[in-house]
This record gives structure tokens, sequence and C-alpha cells, in this order.
């Protein structure tokens, strides 16, 4: 993060957050008297700069040969390398975490919702073929607690490592009286590059296709409102609950704070080894109202839910909540995170490159022709 939101580079006070003298001095010449300064309201500087500073070591670990300047500066410097392509095109994201903070707060736990954040950014990056450049995140809080801020920025951090991109700055803001003091939201945006003519598009997809499957790590980062509503509210059930069916031990809290997947490096790599067409990253609409958006209106995509089986967080969230399956389908990602489409020659060496690389892929359905329709057939093995 470069700064703390209305900070113009000093203090509140003449002297800086490590005691140094400001380069500048004003005066009214008006007898002295208390005065009010920015603390007073609430916002503090030196906090700000604190998270800064414990957040440094983290940030220069996301570095790329490609990022100019230190933290610190107005804006991020990135130099594109416009060598490597024919016709640059640039693609951006913007997301945020929602809902799922809220058991983050709860719980006191926030090294792990900066993942999420990355993932649910870079991830809709790659889906169109772009490698994940930099990205600047956005947190704005009831109060600067330096520890839980170099917390969250640490998330971030390892998500754009995991992701190959830099983190190249951002935003620390300090909202009282809007936020409660251990409130706080995150966003960010993030910047790629694709060749223009390796684009991915509906226009790729063709009928004898084979739909590939990756497997989520669970809720990743939609449908916590329900999920919070069903099994916090109406369920009353607590975060520190072992759930037998979790295994190892975990608490509902440590499953429901379980660190969205990343895949953007790995679904740039089967790109360079395989003929994919097209990637839908199954976020909120769930896996029919995410892989439609990426089918020509020719054709339909036939997914059979017998060839994998959901984690059993999705089982309970829908069996406390008595929730229907056309609404489970429609809110969650039901175990697959993100979805290749590719040649049916190259569905083999595609499901050799991402096991490989330790991705649970497998193949869940072909294209057909059709209206632009998703197909879900079949039903999920249980048990």
């Amino acid at each position: 993060m470069t700064h703390v939101s209305e900070r113009s580079g000093a203090g509140s006070s003449p002297t800086g957050a490590g005691g140094d003298r400001q380069p500048w001095t004003a005066g009214t010449g008006r007898p002295a008297r208390k005065r009010t300064s920015y603390a007073d309201a609430g916002v503090s500087i030196e906090a700000g700069d604190r998270a800064v500073e414990l957040l440094k070591s983290k940030v220069k670990q996301t570095r790329r040969p490609e990022v100019m300047g230190d933290l610190g500066g107005f804006a991020g410097l990135f130099r594109l390398d416009t060598k490597k392509y024919k016709h640059p095109i640039l693609a951006s994201s913007t997301d945020g975490v929602g809902t799922k903070l809220v058991i983050a707060q709860q719980m006191d736990i926030h090294d792990t919702v900066g993942i999420d954040l990355v993932a649910m950014v870079v991830d809709d990056l790659v889906a169109c073929g772009a490698e994940p450049l930099f990205l600047l995140d956005y947190i704005a809080t009831g109060e600067v607690v330096p520890d839980k801020v170099a917390e969250i920025g640490a998330g971030i951090a390892d998500g754009c490592r995991y992701a190959g991109c830099a983190l190249l700055g951002g935003e620390t803001a300090e909202h009282p009286g809007v936020l409660r003091p251990d409130e706080y939201d995150i966003s960010a945006t993030g910047v790629g590059v694709v060749e223009e003519g390796e684009i991915l598009s509906s226009e790729r997809v063709e009928v004898g296709d084979v739909v590939i499957a990756m497997r989520s790590s669970g809720l990743h980062s939609n449908g916590y409102s329900l999920v919070r509503h069903v099994l916090l509210g109406a369920g009353r059930m607590r975060l520190d609950v072992v759930i037998e069916d979790f295994g190892r031990q975990r608490t509902l809290g440590e499953e429901l704070l379980t660190p969205t997947k990343i895949y953007a490096q790995d679904c740039l790599k089967l790109i360079a080894e395989a003929e994919v067409r097209v990637l839908a990253h199954v976020t909120g609409g769930g896996i029919p109202g995410n892989l439609v958006r990426v089918l020509p209106e020719h054709v339909d995509a036939v997914v059979n839910r017998s060839t994998w089986k959901p984690q059993p967080i999705f089982e309970l969230v829908q069996s406390k909540g008595r929730i229907e399956d056309v609404e489970m389908e429609a809110t969650f990602n039901l175990g697959v995170g993100m979805f290749a489409v590719v040649s049916a020659e190259d569905a083999d060496r595609a499901l050799a490159t991402l096991t490989g690389r330790g991705v649970d892929a497998w193949q869940a359905g072909e294209i057909i022709e059709g209206t632009g329709n998703v197909q879900m057939v079949g039903q999920h093995t249980r048990g």
C-alpha cells in the first residue's frame, strides 16, 4: 500500500511517524490556544505509517522485474515490455471479498482474506487469457491497527506471489464514525496483458470440445450472506464448533475462512500446453451462471454432476437452510472453481498438465449443438 488516505506526506503534528521534523512549518501568528488534531477526529497518521512499514518486506516479495521505484510514491510504476507482444491488450478487473470478511472479523483472523481478494481479481483476468501483471489494493477500516492491517496486507501479498503478479500499491483509509474500530472492507484492481490474437473468447468454442473442471478449495468468496444466515443466524451454530465431516479437527470458522484457490498460473500453463478455447471462473451465479458467459449461441455445455462430489460444507449449508438444489447451484460453486473448455484432441494433455501442477481436475462434460445454454445432468455422488 502506498499511503494512508487524506495524507499528503505529513502527520498531524510537525513531526512524522519516525520523529523527524517535516520540511515545512505553518503558523498564523495568533496567540497559542488548544488545537484540534486529526487524531482527535479518530484518524491516526502514525498508525497508518506503521502499518505500511510492517508490510514492506511482504510487498517486496511480489516484485516483478517490470516494477519501478519503491513503495511510498503517489503512483506505482510498471514498465510494460512491449517487445514481448505484437499487439498487447491490457485487461483489468476489480473485485472484493464480500461478507466473508465478517467471519474473519468475528474470529480475529485476518491473514487469509487477502488471498481471497487476489483470487477474485486475477482469476477473472486469466479467464480471457491475460497474464496478471500487478494489483492495487484498498483497505477501509474504522481504526488503523498496524498489526491487523499488516496481516490483511500480508495475505494480499501472499496471493500476489501465488498469482505471479506484483502488489504495486494501494490505499489504507481510516473511517472513524462510519465503520466500527474492528470493521474493515477490502477491494482491489488488477491489470493484466494478453496478445490480441490469443484472447480467449466464445468464438473459439466448437461442438465436440471437452469441458474440464478444476476443484475449488471450498466456498471460495461467494454466497456468504446466505451461509451466515442459515448457519450462524437461523442455525445458531458457533464458529468454534468442530465439524467431524470436515476432518483434521477443523472448526466451522476455519472451514469458512479457507482461502479461495488461485488458478491464474495453472491456467496460464494450461494455455501454453493445450488448445484452450475458453476459461470460466465460477463465482457468484454458480456453475451455470458463469459457464454460460463463455458460450456462443449455437452450442450448449453439458456438465455431468456425477463426475464429482462437492465438499461437506455445501451439504451442511443446504441441510441447515433447507435450500433447494436449484438455489444452491445458482449461488455456490459446489466444488468447481474454474472450468476450461479445450479441444477434444488436447483433453488428455490438458488434464496431465493440471495434474502435474497439483490441480485436482477431471473431464466434467462436453460441448454439443444447442442455443447457448448450460445443461446440468446427473446427480452428485454423496456419502
